[in-house]
């Protein structure tokens, strides 16, 4: 079946682009930037580039690709639709074998130095003794995200060897599949280009060739045995590549060892993985994809140049590393197990708030969790005592790579961990809960409200929004009010200025004093003297939709809730974390918010409980309270920590029977679950009705 092209796009790419929902916009700036000829500012840079990346198809159907090399000016055009390029890979190069009459290839500019980067493809229109001439089809340029710089730094051999215009032959291997050595360059690697290609309409003749550049950190691609497994980061959303392999599972790729110019030279098919474990465990990854290689070449010293490397690029420090994601997964398969934690580092944040850093203390990684979700930890505070288990937002996003929960100094628990816990101390703690967290990528503004000790959710969420807008290169708006009582009591303030200059003009931060000390200057240690309320937000924010975010006291949450629902701001804009047993009533709540929880009424009879891993029975009357209550009166120990239906500890499956919730769960539940700190048996007009819990 042949892959159809509509615009400057082929099936493939659509597809792809349809997965993100974006093919509507892509279409338009596809039309704007792909340009069927080259202009001025791209023919003048390949006539700079000291080499260019050549993808082509053998007689086969495999795609290789290569680097071209010699002296500035390698390529001329002497019109936009056509380049003229004064090289051709060696002998024994198997790109050579693509490079007919009528045939079509992809190139790709690149100067390492800079990071810039062009690409063009079309089809050949005569070929000499050492040169190729191109008419172009597609012509555009690409960012310069994930390109790590390097300076040309050639060796006095490789500066003899390579002053004339021929090509460097090397010795020359072909294997059908990876040796040890090939594993060790690729595992080694921090960069890669690939070349891959589709024939739009099943036809030869309307066949497009790509050849694209790929980077990370070292080791970003995972080797085993003959498959090669590579994370596919945040692009331009053109989908040149995945688009090609999307119709047509073939890809060729070549490894640069820029130390000793060596080219290792692959070729092999493909497999897409768009989603699962594998992907959601790798830091910055979006999907997958994989190579089988079926063909190898390797060719030694065949670079004329040798390239030191300079500086990462900033991108590719933002994704994460194989070691990283497969501590994730085993992370992942004990997330509802007790696992040991130590304390890495504490950090005084205010004359109230503590910051305590945690870190595995198996071998095991941190799971997947999500900004602004809160972490269950279980404690001994007094030598023989049982453990107690408390519930703590994190105050760090998940690209941070570790736990940090910030306690104030407010109670028994908080005070041991103010006064006990020191570097090298241990705790427990199961992954992360909660649905209090934020799309990053939503164009919605964002405004995040917070007081006192409330800020901690909130700033995991502006932590997270401004790592993922610079790893997607947009930011989204967002305005960070932040209220506490004095100065001293305020936390977190040169972090709140590191986020400010890392997000730009995206991001406002708005501090508040309701009790300033005596020296401090408003406009330098405060913004506005006064508690966050309804008036100042009018005052602050321009007219616009917004999504609203809340956590602090109750009163705070529920004022501020009460006075956005009165200026007609949907109830589903307005998010809240409920703490403690006096959760946020809300208003006129959406219907799909309706539709997802469908609470039955409480019964008004007595209901046999059956506890079903205890093998204990106990009825429950109306004035029994919960059925955590109840399960604590008759001898078990159910985990809990906050009793107000908002941390989730008390999760419990329900093996038969229906409950009701005596408030809105803070967390999402299965159908068979039920948080048993705020649920009752229900009513279900049935006397002989039981409930059989988990427990």
């Amino acid at each position: 079946m042949g892959i159809e092209a509509t615009g400057p796009w082929h099936r493939g790419e659509r597809e792809m682009q349809e997965r993100l929902g974006v093919a509507g916009r892509m279409q338009s700036v596809g039309s704007r930037v792909i340009r069927d000829y080259m202009p001025d500012e791209h023919r003048a840079f390949y006539a700079q580039v000291p080499f260019l990346v050549l993808a082509a198809v053998d007689a086969a159907g495999d795609p290789w690709v290569t680097l071209l090399e010699g002296e500035p000016p390698i390529a001329r055009s002497p019109d936009p639709k056509h380049l003229e390029i004064d090289a051709l890979p060696a002998i024994g190069d198997p790109v050579r074998n693509g490079l007919q009459l009528g045939d079509s290839i992809g190139l790709l500019g690149i100067e390492l130095p800079t990071r810039r980067r062009n690409r063009v493809n079309g089809k050949i229109v005569h070929r000499g003794a050492n040169q190729l001439g191109l008419a172009v089809e597609h012509s555009f340029g690409n960012c310069p995200q994930y390109i790590q710089t390097r300076h040309a730094s050639s060796s006095e051999e490789s500066m003899a060897a390579g002053a004339g215009a021929e090509p460097l032959y090397g010795s020359v291997e072909i294997l059908s599949g990876l040796d040890d050595e090939a594993r060790a360059t690729i595992v080694a690697a921090d960069t890669f280009f690939v070349a891959s290609y589709v024939d739009v309409n099943g036809s030869k003749e309307t066949r497009q060739v790509d050849a694209s550049h790929r980077g990370g950190k070292q080791g970003f691609v995972r080797v085993d045995q003959n498959v090669l497994t590579i994370p596919d980061f945040a692009g331009n959303l053109f989908f040149n590549t995945l688009g090609n392999l999307y119709s047509n599972p073939r890809a060729g790729l070549v490894f640069v060892d820029f130390a000793s110019g060596d080219l290792l030279q692959l070729t092999g098919r493909t497999e897409l993985v768009l989603d699962g474990d594998e992907v959601t465990c790798f830091q910055g990854a979006e999907r997958l994809w994989r190579l089988q290689v079926t063909r190898l070449v390797r060719r030694r010293a065949v670079l004329k140049r040798r390239w030191a490397l300079d500086n990462f690029s900033p991108n590719s420090l933002m994704t994460g590393s194989w070691q990283e994601a497969l501590a994730r997964q085993k992370a992942m398969a004990l997330r509802n197990d007790w696992r040991p934690f130590r304390v890495m580092r504490i950090v005084d944040e205010s004359t109230t708030i503590k910051s305590i850093y945690l870190e595995p203390a198996d071998s095991a990684g941190l799971p997947v969790f999500k900004a602004g979700q809160h972490l269950p930890i279980r404690l001994v505070t007094t030598a023989g005592s049982a453990p107690v288990i408390r519930t703590y937002t994190l105050s760090l996003a998940p690209s941070d790579g570790v736990y940090r929960i910030s306690v104030k100094r407010e109670g028994v628990v908080s005070t041991y961990i103010h006064e006990q816990l020191s570097v090298g101390s241990e705790l427990e703690a199961r992954a992360p809960l909660g649905d209090f967290v934020v799309d990053a990528a939503e164009h919605r503004p964002l405004v995040l409200l917070s007081a006192g000790v409330g800020i901690t959710p909130l700033l995991a969420m502006l932590r997270h929004v401004v790592y993922e807008g610079l790893r997607n290169r947009r930011v989204r708006p967002s305005y960070f009010v932040y209220s506490a009582r004095t100065r001293a009591e305020r936390a977190f303030d040169r972090e709140l200025r590191e986020l400010v200059v890392r997000g730009g003009e995206a991001i406002q931060v708005i501090r508040l004093l309701s009790q300033p000390e005596a020296d401090a200057r408003e406009g330098v240690d405060y913004e506005v003297r006064g508690r966050i309320d309804m008036q100042l937000l009018k005052a602050l924010l321009p007219f616009d939709d917004y999504d609203f975010y809340l956590c602090g006291p109750g009163k705070f949450i529920q004022d501020i809730y009460d006075g956005l629902r009165a200026l007609r701001i949907p109830d589903d804009r307005i998010h809240a974390e409920q703490f403690g047993p006096a959760s946020l009533r809300r208003s006129g709540a959406s219907e799909s918010e309706a539709s997802a929880y469908t609470n039955l009424p409480a019964a008004d009879i007595d209901v046999t409980i059956v506890f079903s891993k205890s093998a204990r029975e106990a009825t429950w009357s109306p004035d029994s309270g919960s059925l955590l209550d109840l399960a604590e009166t008759h001898g078990l120990s159910p985990e809990f920590s906050c009793r107000g239906g908002s941390c989730g500890t008390c999760k419990t499956r329900i093996l038969a029977g229906h409950v009701s919730h005596t408030s809105l769960p803070g967390v999402r539940l299965e159908p068979d679950e039920v948080l048993i700190c705020c649920a009752v048996p229900a009513a279900t007009g049935d006397h002989a009705a039981s409930l059989v819990l988990d427990l």
